[in-house]
């Protein structure tokens, strides 16, 4: 269960490489440990705030067919960013929009390569 974890959290980290890649708008700076502890920030952050506010915003979600839900992940990005000094997001409405698409997007397709090579089922 430790490995899944470390594992886990190693492929966010991937995701947000990958997403810092992508998106001009968002720079995590001070090498692949900074990358480390942005995913561990972002993985407490969204686990505690994460879910409190979906919880909240639960009627936008179902009426908006889960499309609030992005919005959702864009607020837990700027916390992010105003929590650690490593993450930094430029404007919200694109750069942390996007970056909550993207960074969703690649943790589901890292953890699929994970799960596969693995040898374990997917939890996504």
């Amino acid at each position: 269960m430790l490995r899944r974890l470390l594992i886990s959290w190693a492929g966010i980290a991937l995701a947000f490489a990958v997403t810092t890649w992508i998106l001009s708008g968002v720079e995590v700076s001070g090498g692949i440990f900074a990358y480390l502890w942005v995913s561990l920030v972002f993985g407490f952050v969204n686990a505690i705030l994460g879910t409190l506010l979906r919880i909240l915003t639960l009627p936008f979600i179902v009426l908006t067919l889960g499309l609030f839900a992005i919005v959702v992940n864009a607020v837990v990005l700027e916390i992010t960013d105003a929590i650690t000094s490593h993450l930094t997001i430029d404007s919200f409405f694109w750069s942390a929009i996007w970056a909550a698409i993207i960074l969703a997007v690649a943790a589901v397709v890292i953890d699929a390569i994970l799960s596969a090579v693995l040898g374990k089922p997917s939890t996504a």
